[in-house]
């Protein structure tokens, strides 16, 4: 059973999508852990996709894998790194995953002959997801951000879950957030509000009151704009809260609490003002804002034209550059483009090179000419996942002399495929969900660069992906010169390579990226960092 006191708040969007939920949900739930309440996030996805691990990144931004390897919303980022809690697959449900759970159901002939209907059955479905994520997190507060647009057909079993949800609760155990555009009409010279009130009407039509209404703007908006809205939409004026575009992400939780935001929620559900610690915050801040200098990296890659595809990447490249006092600017490369008479104009600039992780072909070769430039100009470099396999790739056709060496995934009847099939992949034939997904440990050697980042004999990363190192050629690349600074426990997984006449270059088959916070960067991205702005420096 679900502990009677866990309190549920609800984040929905109007107007338009991409308005910025996640980042109004991680901030509050940022503010109300500084509070010492234990916090968790959900995000409720309403498209039919099981989960977003076979989606393409253009049409999904990243995916980011959480420890128990779920293949989740990149909204699930934000939440990790705002409120420092590692999620779990509790943490992100799609629509997809609802009915694909309730037509099994069926199939066995569970509901008994009885006809299968959005009302109840998918909307008890999405309350009972509501309540196993209270139950096992054992959080005080669920703030459970709902996809989509109010409006959208899609999300419509969604917004009747938690209104149906409210209902069955106590009063103060629920409310509802509602963040909404408020556009800047050149012409006129003013902000509008008829789009919100719109938005907030639909809202009210389906039968769900918001709490709260966060006014995402580029434009100021006044106490006047403010009591307008309130007006029209029912609520007080000082619980319209304005959000204007800030620098940072990362200040949107000191600007809602300067309006009391986390305050007013805690009267809302009932619930004492604990004394907040923002310090860790504002100290980040303090040293994002006092990062005077600048260093220089290239991400390589494929999905460049989205930079959301690498999101938590440009973010853990972020956190390394404050930590060291200085402005990361990230170049994205599109890999597609590198060439023998390309590259040197294109990664000649740069005082680091980072290949991130994908899939397919496309792109490859340019990963490839990127760790072969930055291994022989002595450029700082971090490959992540397949980034790691682009080195090795890499280092066997040019060092260890396997010509033409490439990843069987791209290359069934190569020479030397260096990069091969996992053995229990091998049988697989469904790609949701399949890969090697989630925290597994990694033994790593001392006397590394990967040993002096992580400072443990053992360290675990998320990981997604069903190709590896083969074997069969270790020993080779060892005896050429390529370090294995880390593998898994019993030694027969590849997890970290490194380079030992090299200022800094190692790779990662895991994704490092994941587990970065911005009071706490991750400790290869922080060491990738400062090499950078050491090579920057000479």
């Amino acid at each position: 059973m679900e502990k009677t006191m866990t309190k549920h708040i609800f984040v929905t969007g109007g107007v338009v999508s991409s308005l910025g939920k996640g980042i109004t949900a991680a901030s509050l739930g940022h503010l109300l852990k500084a509070r010492g309440y234990r916090v968790t996030m959900q995000k409720m996805d309403p498209y039919l996709n099981v989960d977003p691990g076979t989606m393409s990144p253009f049409q999904h931004g990243e995916v980011f894998v959480t420890d128990d390897g779920h293949e989740g919303d990149l909204d699930l980022g934000h939440y990790e790194r705002f409120i420092d809690e590692n999620l779990t697959r509790e943490s992100n449900f799609t629509q997809g995953s609802i009915y694909q759970s309730l037509i099994a159901r069926e199939r066995r002939g569970d509901f008994l002959g009885g006809t299968v209907q959005v009302i109840p059955h998918v909307t008890e479905a999405i309350k009972e997801r509501l309540r196993r994520v209270a139950e096992q997190s054992g959080a005080d507060i669920v703030i459970s951000e709902i996809g989509g647009t109010i409006g959208d057909i899609e999300s419509q079993p969604f917004i009747e879950a938690a209104r149906q949800f409210k209902k069955e609760k106590k009063p103060g155990d629920v409310l509802f957030v509602h963040v909404t555009l408020v556009p800047y009409i050149a012409a006129a010279h003013e902000v509008k509000t008829k789009p919100t009130q719109h938005s907030v009407k639909e809202l009210r039509s389906i039968g769900v009151q918001p709490d709260f209404i966060v006014c995402r703007s580029d434009h100021e908006i006044s106490d006047q704009v403010r009591e307008k809205i309130a007006l029209f939409c029912d609520v007080a004026s000082e619980e319209v809260l304005a959000c204007t575009d800030a620098p940072s992400i990362y200040e949107v939780p000191v600007n809602l609490h300067v309006q009391r935001f986390d305050e007013m929620v805690l009267d809302r559900l009932g619930l004492e003002h604990r004394e907040i610690d923002l310090r860790p915050l504002q100290a980040f801040l303090s040293a994002s804002n006092q990062c005077g200098k600048q260093v220089d990296i290239a991400v390589v890659g494929k999905y460049v034209s989205l930079p959301d595809a690498y999101l938590s990447v440009i973010e853990a490249l972020g956190h390394a550059g404050v930590h060291h006092g200085y402005h990361v600017n990230v170049h994205l490369v599109d890999g597609e483009t590198l060439d023998g008479s390309t590259v040197a104009d294109a990664l000649g600039g740069m005082d680091g090179i980072l290949v991130p992780g994908g899939f397919g072909k496309r792109a490859f070769e340019g990963k490839i000419l990127a760790a072969q430039y930055a291994r022989e100009n002595s450029i700082p470099f971090l490959g992540i996942c397949l980034g790691l396999q682009a080195a090795v790739c890499e280092f066997a056709r040019h060092v260890a002399g396997m010509s033409g060496a490439t990843s069987a995934e791209f290359d069934e009847g190569a020479e030397y495929p260096v990069i091969d099939l996992m053995p229990e992949q091998e049988d697989v034939e469904n790609k949701g969900g399949t890969m090697r997904l989630g925290a597994y440990p990694c033994r790593v050697e001392p006397n590394t660069l990967a040993f002096a980042a992580y400072g443990d004999e053992v360290i675990y990363e998320r990981h997604r992906h069903r190709y590896e190192v083969n074997n069969a050629f270790r020993d080779r690349l060892v005896e050429a010169g390529l370090v294995v600074s880390g593998a898994s426990p019993d030694g027969r997984l590849t997890e970290m390579v490194e380079l030992a006449d090299h200022p800094w270059y190692v790779a990662s088959q895991g994704h490092p990226e994941f587990k970065s916070r911005p009071t706490r960067p991750h400790p290869l991205f922080r060491d990738f960092v400062g090499a950078a702005i050491a090579r920057g420096a000479r």
